[in-house]
């Protein structure tokens, strides 16, 4: 089994760009759909993006739709997720999740999680 650790959030301006970083140590990455997930405060957690386990299928959460961009290197065991024109309504805790069966939105088919990294956007 997998076990992701999310890194690269922090506090950018309306319009700027971040990139985090999602490395999974344990179990065999390659074989892993990974999402991207966040929360913002007194909001349920929503979808944001998916890539399969060999990077050649990508979904997005319209919301990001055209602005982010997921990724993954399986020879570092890492998944990217990369933010551009960033908004305010941005804001939230992003969380990486991987599943070794599901390929979908669903947060709670995911069978493992990171703890999560703060992104705070100011406009």
């Amino acid at each position: 089994q997998v076990q992701p650790e999310e890194s690269g959030g922090g506090l950018v301006q309306a319009g700027d760009s971040l990139r985090l970083s999602c490395a999974a140590s344990g179990g065999t990455f390659g074989t892993y759909a990974m999402g991207w997930f966040r929360q913002a405060p007194g909001k349920e957690r929503e979808f944001v993006a998916i890539i399969n386990w060999s990077g050649g299928s990508t979904y997005y959460a319209d919301s990001v739709k055209g602005r982010f961009t997921i990724s993954r290197d399986n020879a570092k065991n890492r998944v990217y997720l990369q933010m551009n024109s960033l908004k305010p309504e941005d804001t939230a805790v992003y969380y990486c999740a991987a599943d070794k069966t599901y390929y979908g939105t669903r947060g709670d088919r995911f069978d493992y999680w990171g703890q999560g990294t703060q992104v705070t956007v100011s406009s």
